[in-house]
C-alpha cells in the first residue's frame, strides 16, 4: 500500500556540485537543486516545511555533506530523502565516489565516497524509510556528458530504502548543453509536477520510476535503474495531479465516498502531518472552501475552513474538524480514525509541554545560517 510520508517527521538533503576546478562544469545542477528543493516543499510533492530541507551546493569538503545527512538522519523518524547531482567517479575497487568542487579525476581521495553516506543511513538514521536519488556519473567528455562506471544502484542500496540512479553501469547520464536541468532530473521533476495520466492516485516510487524510465527511453536518452529494499517502492513522493477528481464528491456528507483515496490518518505522526493531510482531504474531495461550508449545513463557515487548515496548533475541540471531514465526504469510519489521531497528538503535545515548556514538535530550535541568493529560504550549507 502506497503511503505519503508525514512532512513533520521527514527530512530531505539536496546536494549538488556544478562548479568544478578540474572536471567538466555542470551549470544545470544549480537549477536542479533549486527546483528539487522547491518541489519537495510545495503542494505537488511532500510539502515539507522549509526548515526540513537542507541544500548543500558546491560543497568543498566531504564532511559538509556527511554532516548534513547525519543531522537529517537524526531528526527524521518517517522518511529521509537524499538527492545528489553532479559528477560521479569510480575508484580502482569499483566503488562510487561523488565528485566535489576540488575533486580531480584519478584522485578519489578528493571526492566523497558514497559508502560514507550509506553508512550514515545504515547506522545513524532514525528514519523508517530512505529515498536516495543519484543523478551522477562522469566521463570528462565535452558537450555536457557525464559518464558512468559500475552499477550505481547496487552500490548505493540501503535496507528499507528505494534507490533511483540516473543510468545503468554501461551508459552515460546526460547533462545536455543549454538545457535548464540534467536529463534525468528534468524528467523526474516533470513527472511529479504534471502527474501520470491514468496512473495511481499516489505517485509512489515504483510508478515514478516506471514513468521516468519510459519517458527517457522514448527520448532516446539513457534509462535509469532502481533498487527496492523492504517495500521502499511504496513510498509516495506526492499525489498524482493528473488523477485528481474532475468533479467534487456527490454523496451526502458522511454518506460514504470510500472509493476516493483519502489521506490515511494512520500515517500521521506529527501536528504538521495532521494539517497537511487535512488540507489533502479537501483536494481529494474536489470541493472549494465555500462548497465545504455549504455541504456542512451551516456547521462550519468558509472562513472557519480556512482558519482550520492554516492553524499551527491542534484545535482544542473536535467538532470543527469533524464537521469539515464529514462535509468533504470522508467515510465515518475514517473520521473515527482521524479523531483518534487528534487525541493522540494532543496528548503528546501536552506531555511535551509539561516536560519542557520550550519543547517543540521537532525538538530544540536549530541555529540556521542565512545565505544570500535564491535558496536562502532553505537550510543551506557550504563546504570550507
Amino acid at each position: 500500500m502506497s503511503v505519503l510520508p508525514d512532512p513533520g517527521a521527514s527530512r530531505a538533503v539536496v546536494v549538488g556540485t556544478g562548479r568544478y576546478e578540474h572536471l567538466e562544469q555542470l551549470p544545470a545542477v544549480s537549477n536542479n537543486l533549486q527546483a528539487m528543493a522547491d518541489l519537495l516543499c510545495g503542494p505537488l510533492s511532500l510539502q515539507l516545511p522549509t526548515g526540513h530541507v537542507t541544500v548543500v551546493e558546491d560543497p568543498v569538503a566531504a564532511h559538509t555533506v556527511v554532516g548534513a545527512v547525519r543531522r537529517a538522519a537524526a531528526e527524521a523518524t518517517d522518511t529521509l530523502v537524499v538527492y545528489f547531482a553532479g559528477h560521479g567517479l569510480v575508484d580502482v575497487q569499483d566503488q562510487l565516489t561523488l565528485a566535489l568542487t576540488h575533486t580531480e579525476f584519478g584522485r578519489v581521495e578528493t571526492g566523497l565516497p558514497y559508502d560514507w553516506l550509506r553508512q550514515v543511513l545504515l547506522l545513524d538514521s532514525r528514519a523508517e524509510r530512505h529515498v536516495v536519488i543519484l543523478d551522477c556519473c562522469y566521463s570528462g567528455l565535452a558537450l555536457g556528458r557525464m559518464s558512468a562506471g559500475s552499477p550505481l544502484a547496487d552500490q548505493a542500496a540501503v535496507e528499507g530504502s528505494f534507490l533511483l540512479a540516473a543510468a545503468a553501469e554501461t551508459r552515460t547520464a546526460l547533462a545536455p548543453v543549454g538545457e535548464t536541468y540534467t536529463a534525468f532530473t528534468g524528467a523526474l521533476l516533470d513527472t511529479l509536477r504534471r502527474g501520470i495520466p491514468g496512473g495511481p492516485v499516489l505517485l509512489d516510487l515504483a510508478a515514478v520510476y516506471r514513468h521516468v524510465r519510459l519517458t527517457l527511453e522514448a527520448r532516446g536518452h539513457p534509462v535509469p535503474q532502481a533498487r527496492d529494499r523492504n517495500s521502499g517502492a511504496q513510498v509516495a513522493l506526492g499525489r498524482n495531479h493528473a488523477a485528481l477528481p474532475a468533479a467534487p464528491v456527490t454523496a451526502a456528507p458522511g454518506g460514504g465516498t470510500g472509493e476516493r483515496s483519502w489521506p490515511d490518518p494512520r500515517a500521521i505522526r506529527t501536528v504538521t502531518g495532521f494539517f497537511t493531510a487535512l488540507a489533502g482531504v479537501r483536494v481529494v474531495s474536489g470541493l472549494t472552501q465555500q462548497a465545504v461550508s455549504e455541504r456542512s449545513a451551516g456547521r462550519i463557515s468558509a472562513g472557519a475552513v480556512s482558519r482550520l487548515l492554516n492553524r499551527g496548533s491542534l484545535p482544542a475541540t473536535w467538532s470543527t474538524t469533524a464537521a469539515y471531514l464529514s462535509a468533504c465526504g470522508v467515510p465515518g469510519d475514517q473520521i473515527t480514525q482521524w479523531q483518534a489521531v487528534w487525541q493522540q497528538l494532543r496528548a503528546q503535545t501536552a506531555s511535551a509541554q509539561a516536560a519542557s515548556p520550550a519543547a517543540s514538535e521537532g525538538g530544540a530550535p536549530e541555529k540556521r545560517r542565512a545565505w544570500p541568493g535564491r535558496l536562502s529560504v532553505f537550510r543551506r550549507e557550504r563546504g570550507h
